[in-house]
């Protein structure tokens, strides 16, 4: 039988922001029996200083986000008494509630742990209940539009007013007809199961007919009458996209019967401002199963987003199976007290984290196809390697003898240009992924290299001496030469961060780069001749709080967007003709450090998605309409703020 004498210990955390920022942790001990020889592990997306001075007790171990420590000797805390640990100094100061330490648990002498209720971090003095849950946008009684369409189509001319169909019965023939009623009606069974939003013309479905005809690659139109409406589209991505637009109106009038209403008479005609319209998913920090990621497809397809940017690996996690290392996943999918990857960002000491067998992203992939989605995988090389080199320890130089950290404190964790090996693994790698993902980009990462990296490595200097070179860029910009003539052989083309310019860049025929920390970056990067995504951190990171506020939930390092800062924000203001044209398009980004649960996910991630949808679609845009149309949206798990 398992003791019994820890229950009753919590942990909470609050934040002193009294000139200098003192974090405290306390233990307490409101059970029955007395604690003693143990340590305390905790995590959470903050990360206490390396060289903190520590208060009431002692550091053991830390990597990143995770810190070990352990109370002054021999000593032991009494029942209903409590242990306060101080932290002084921070690598990021404390601004939101899901900064500090979110899991916690005792590890004993025998080395066994045992899991802590752990309490949000509170700002003293303040007792403001944690926000979390998707913001609330009810209908307005007499909202601008007649019909709850977002995006926001290009041109939009509705007439007349019947009762709103049960549901859509859409009839078509031909191959692209054919393929997106398929993958209208499954995406309609992801997204609201037991809706019917799909049914037969015997169970009320309204007729919708698709005829081929002109609308470019995504575009349609949609003629209506009182009995049928005729969806007019080139490809089946275009019909998709009219089926989509169909399906908003039915269920916004639906749910909404004394405000929307659906039209008799009239015409839409619709296209897309950008061709690329993504969002990146990490689920290297936190692991979302197949059916989360199929959920998150069908929800970028609802917003008419076509690009998922799938971020499968950083120094937190591997999430690939890869057959010709299978210590990959064996070692680096998973998180643990004891494992070659402590808990991080809030897990917890037990094994938890995950990986995507083949078979997972074949199935992933085909129906992310069906709902007109294009799966961009990243591996993120060279930098960012944590926890691949855990599982592949022979890529290590080792006369390197050398110290550098991450900006996220790992240390030395980035893949060595010198290390000839290093190339057939990651040439291995990327060919079996290759065959899993047919987009035309592979994204290999290039972010956040530490100026530092290589310093110490014999065979990286002698690479630098080789190359005529100094420092680690030109280092970095060799070895995404090589990856990218390799995965150009594959017919890829490489896309990678910012940095992958720096040091001499990539070819600029066979790349494209996605601009994070500010416009004027994208707008650097366009005007040297690379095609450019822009994802600009303080407007479309959506791991970034929506207010300033302490009880908001998310990071700040890029500051705060709210919905209207996004909505409003103009990725390409003050752009030329000639920038513009490299400009393929925008991309919302979601970073996983501070999503600790579900209802966390949907307070960062909606509305604001739809918000940068609509800038990536729409020409014409209406804070006021938007609002108005997008509580009829919906978000991924079901949470909402309370009333």
């Amino acid at each position: 039988m398992v003791s019994q004498w820890y229950e009753g210990v919590t942990l909470s955390s609050e934040l002193f922001p009294n000139g200098e920022a003192i974090y405290r942790l306390t233990l307490a001990n409101r059970g029955s029996a007395t604690l003693s020889d143990f340590r305390l592990g905790f995590s959470g997306p903050g990360r206490i200083s390396a060289d903190s001075p520590v208060g009431n007790g002692s550091f053991v171990t830390q990597l990143s986000n995770y810190t070990e420590v352990a109370p002054p000797p021999g000593f032991a805390l009494a029942p209903g008494a409590d242990w306060s640990v101080d932290f002084a100094q921070l690598d990021h100061p404390i601004r939101h509630w899901t900064d500090g330490a979110t899991t916690g648990f005792l590890i004993l002498a025998d080395g066994s742990t045992r899991s802590l209720p752990t309490t949000p971090t509170r700002l003293w003095s303040k007792d403001a209940a944690p926000k979390r849950g998707s913001m609330r946008f009810p209908v307005p009684a007499e909202p601008p539009v007649s019909a709850s369409i977002i995006p926001w189509p290009q041109s939009v001319d509705l007439h007349g007013r019947r009762t709103a169909p049960s549901g859509l019965a859409p009839l078509g023939a031909g191959a692209e007809a054919t393929a997106a009623i398929e993958g209208f009606t499954q995406l309609a069974a992801t997204l609201f199961p037991g809706e019917g939003l799909c049914r037969p013309e015997r169970e009320g479905g309204f007729p919708v007919e698709l005829v081929k005809g002109p609308g470019g690659k995504e575009g349609y139109a949609i003629a209506f009458s009182p009995d049928r409406a005729t969806l007019t589209a080139e490809t089946q991505t275009g019909f998709l996209y009219g089926l989509i637009t169909l399906g908003q109106m039915v269920r916004g009038a639906r749910s909404n019967l004394r405000t929307f209403s659906f039209p008799t008479a009239g015409r839409i005609e619709d296209a897309p401002n950008h061709g690329w319209r993504g969002c990146n998913l990490d689920v290297a920090r936190r692991f979302y199963a197949t059916d989360d990621v199929i959920r998150f497809v069908a929800l970028l397809a609802w917003n008419k987003l076509n690009v998922l940017h799938w971020h499968l690996s950083d120094d937190e996690a591997w999430r690939v199976e890869i057959d010709a290392y299978p210590e990959l996943v064996r070692k680096a999918a998973w998180n643990g007290y004891g494992l070659p990857i402590p808990p991080l960002l809030g897990s917890g000491p037990e094994r938890t984290g995950g990986y995507y067998s083949k078979a997972d992203i074949r199935h992933i992939v085909e129906v992310a196809g069906l709902f007109g989605v294009d799966i961009v995988p990243e591996i993120d090389v060279p930098g960012h390697c944590y926890a691949l080199l855990q599982a592949l320890p022979q890529l290590r130089d080792p006369g390197e003898n050398g110290l550098y950290h991450s900006v996220q404190a790992f240390p030395n964790n980035c893949l060595n240009p010198g290390v000839e090996a290093t190339y057939g693994v990651i040439e291995t790698i990327f060919g079996e992924m290759v065959e899993l993902f047919p987009s035309r980009y592979f994204h290999v990462g290039a972010d956040e290299v530490p100026h530092a990296a290589w310093q110490s490595s014999p065979v990286a200097r002698e690479l630098s001496a080789r190359l005529g070179s100094e420092g680690t860029a030109p280092l970095q910009a060799h070895f995404l030469q090589r990856v990218q003539a390799f995965l150009a052989a594959k017919g890829k083309i490489t896309g990678a961060w910012e940095e992958a310019s720096q040091g001499g860049g990539i070819d600029k025929a066979s790349s494209y780069l996605v601009g994070w920390k500010d416009t004027a970056i994208s707008q650097k990067l366009a005007a040297e001749g690379y095609d450019v995504v822009a994802a600009p951190a303080q407007a479309y990171y959506l791991d970034m709080a929506n207010d300033e506020e302490f009880a908001e939930c998310g990071a700040a390092w890029a500051g705060w967007s709210s919905l209207e800062n996004t909505y409003r924000f103009e990725p390409a203001a003050g752009w030329n003709d000639a920038e513009r044209r490299h400009l393929m398009g925008i991309q919302a980004c979601i970073w996983n450090e501070p999503m600790t649960d579900r209802a966390v996910f949907d307070r960062l991630v909606f509305p604001r998605l739809s918000a940068i949808a609509e800038t990536a679609w729409s020409t014409n845009r209406d804070f006021a309409r938007f609002t108005a149309l997008v509580g009829t949206m919906p978000n991924m798990y079901g949470n909402y703020e309370d009333a």
